[in-house]
């Protein structure tokens, strides 16, 4: 006995659409589209409102305000390339530590490596630590992590004094504590869409690789991450606006010198901690190197996701 088939209606078999249908559609489409364009207006307007802010400092300080190291509202003597170098060093640091063991804690969440329920768990605990607010994390900082790290870092100091970022003796509050906690801190970001972007990924990928006789980690090394490359790329890039934006917790254990150290030992300080630290007293001229300090920032990480566009356009061609 033949199975029984079931045949689609055809769409001109099809009930015609209500004008009231096709006039709520077409007033969605006009929403979303609405809401789009209301996020490029948003970011336009915060980029012309501190620039505009800045205008005075620019005329002032031009191009040499970024690469000046002297910060003295007494005499309006105003540089930012210590928060600069600050910023960057310290976004590095952290990348370095939670780009590998974030993708390496999806790749464990993603796949059957373990139990369901365990890794249910597991990626409940990865996505309260983003629930943790930044001053908890400032003051675990101060009390855990900075005398936890100290005879490490100074085990370091004595023993490699002859490499440049390792020539200061710590002092307690530093480059490498904030780089380590920035790195906790954006650990959830890069993990949660690593994850994502791997487990929404064909189960034929998987099956073709596996059934070309490829082993489980080429799979995963060769196949499934290239396949994710561009979602891995933009869970770091949002990661990496995070570390680089962060204030209270940096603020709280990065020392606050505004002076460049090539040694990752020593006090530093960052943008987001100068803004955090001054806005609040300043005035005049002072007010005006703030929103420069502050356009620096969002031209620095507009700058960084024109690079991760045109790494992930590159990948797509190669593969």
């Amino acid at each position: 006995m033949s199975a029984p088939t079931f045949n689609e209606p055809s769409p001109s078999d099809r009930a015609p659409r209500s004008d009231a249908e096709k006039t709520f559609d077409q007033g969605f489409i006009w929403l979303t589209l609405a809401f789009a364009i209301g996020i490029g207006v948003i970011l336009f307007m915060i980029g012309l409102i501190v620039f505009v802010r800045s205008l005075p400092a620019i005329q002032a300080y031009g191009l040499g305000f970024i690469f000046s190291s002297s910060w003295n509202p007494v005499t309006e003597q105003f540089g930012a390339w210590p928060v600069v170098y600050g910023t960057i060093v310290s976004s590095i640091i952290s990348l370095l530590i939670a780009v590998p063991l974030g993708i390496g804690t999806a790749i464990f969440l993603s796949e059957d490596f373990i139990p369901l329920n365990i890794r249910t768990i597991l990626v409940f605990l990865v996505e309260l630590l983003a629930a943790i607010p930044s001053v908890v994390y400032g003051l675990w900082g101060i009390f855990v992590l900075i005398p936890f790290i100290t005879p490490f870092a100074s085990w370091l100091h004595n023993t490699f004094s002859w490499i440049p970022i390792f020539s200061t003796a710590p002092a307690g509050p530093g480059m490498l504590p904030a780089g380590l906690i920035l790195s906790i801190m954006i650990l959830p970001i890069i993990i949660a869409i690593s994850r994502d972007s791997l487990a929404s990924l064909p189960p034929e990928l998987r099956q073709a690789s596996l059934g070309l006789g490829a082993t489980r980690w080429e799979t995963i090394f060769r196949v499934l991450i290239p396949a994710a490359f561009s979602g891995i790329v933009g869970g770091i890039m949002l990661a990496l606006g995070r570390a680089m934006g962060e204030t209270m917790a940096v603020t709280m254990i990065i020392g606050n010198s505004n002076q460049v150290n090539a040694s990752i030992l020593a006090p530093a300080n960052t943008i987001a901690s100068l803004l955090a630290n001054q806005f609040a007293e300043a005035s005049g001229m002072q007010v005006s190197a703030l929103m420069y300090a502050g356009f620096v920032l969002m031209v620095l990480t507009l700058l960084v996701n024109i690079l991760a566009e045109y790494i992930v356009n590159q990948v797509k061609a190669k593969y």
